[in-house]
């Protein structure tokens, strides 16, 4: 199902950037996305400060969600209006010993620029922050915050399937009168027919062996044409989509099941019509079915 969900979090980190408080202020952010798929398949953008985090961040998300496409994606930003720190003078002079010693091997070597000076002594004075347990605890609130999403997403789809189950529920009432009326329809022409072939008047009875035949003939159709047990499982399929939908939890592989089945119970429905009203009935079915098949296929 599809989703979306974005926090951020700042962080105060002792001896970076330093502040008033001596400390700075670093933005950690986290997106999820999720759109529809049949399978789980996720991807991670993360800084390569926080690739490490990678198997926590994937443990975490295998653990809530079975289906879709998700996207993780981490933003990491120093605070803004931080103060630097003075280089010290030790970081100072080594710096200028070890540009003297440059100098004097490779004399056309440009001088370190006051620029130049900031950014090694910062970079020297930095120590190394571990973002992962920050970076999970983020994480998690906006997985939380996702499957909020999905839920609601969710419970609009199971609103669209209540529908469409109520739709082929009312075509298969339609269907189940329509056998017998066939029936008794074919039945009238092969007793009609038999008349013709043996030239018998309207006002004249039907000589019983041929009257036998015809009523075999009709048997056979009948038995040919019977949908009953298409019918009854049909309604079978859609009660148990009904119950699995107000149970909720996971269900999209169940339902994927039971939709294979409706299907074949419509084509099987079709394939027995000899009427242009069961045919269009089993069509209206395969229409419903399909649309039903697309959703499930975006639901855990």
């Amino acid at each position: 199902m599809t989703g979306y969900a974005a926090v951020q979090s700042n962080m105060a980190i002792a001896g970076h950037e330093v502040d008033s408080h001596g400390e700075t202020h670093s933005r950690l952010g986290v997106e999820i996305r999720s759109v529809n798929s049949r399978f789980l398949d996720l991807s991670f953008r993360l800084p390569d400060e926080l690739r490490q985090a990678e198997p926590a961040l994937r443990e975490l998300l295998t653990a809530k969600l079975k289906r879709g496409k998700i996207e993780l994606r981490v933003g990491l930003e120093a605070g803004f209006g931080s103060g630097l720190k003075a280089p010290s003078a030790i970081t100072l002079q080594r710096l200028g010993s070890l540009e003297d010693t440059i100098k004097a091997w490779l004399p056309q070597a440009t001088a370190l620029s006051v620029a130049d000076v900031l950014r090694i002594a910062t970079n020297e004075d930095k120590k190394p922050h571990d973002y992962s347990t920050d970076l999970v605890k983020l994480a998690k609130k906006a997985l939380q915050e996702l499957l909020a999403a999905r839920e609601r997403e969710g419970n609009r789809l199971k609103k669209m399937l209540l529908e469409r189950t109520g739709q082929l529920r009312s075509l298969t009432e339609q269907a189940a009168p329509l056998v017998p009326q066939l029936v008794e329809q074919q039945k009238a022409r092969f007793l009609e027919r038999w008349k013709e072939a043996m030239a018998l008047p309207d006002s004249k009875a039907l000589p019983e062996a041929a009257h036998d035949r015809a009523l075999a003939e009709a048997t056979a159709y009948a038995i040919r044409i019977d949908v009953a047990e298409e019918i009854t499982r049909l309604a079978s399929h859609l009660d148990e989509i009904d119950r699995l939908l107000a149970a909720g939890g996971e269900l999209g592989k169940r339902l994927d099941f039971l939709i294979q089945e409706l299907h074949r119970e419509a084509n099987t429905l079709g394939s027995k019509s000899t009427s242009m009203e069961l045919t269009r009935i089993s069509v209206d079915m395969k229409v419903l079915i399909e649309q039903i098949r697309e959703q499930v296929q975006n639901i855990e």
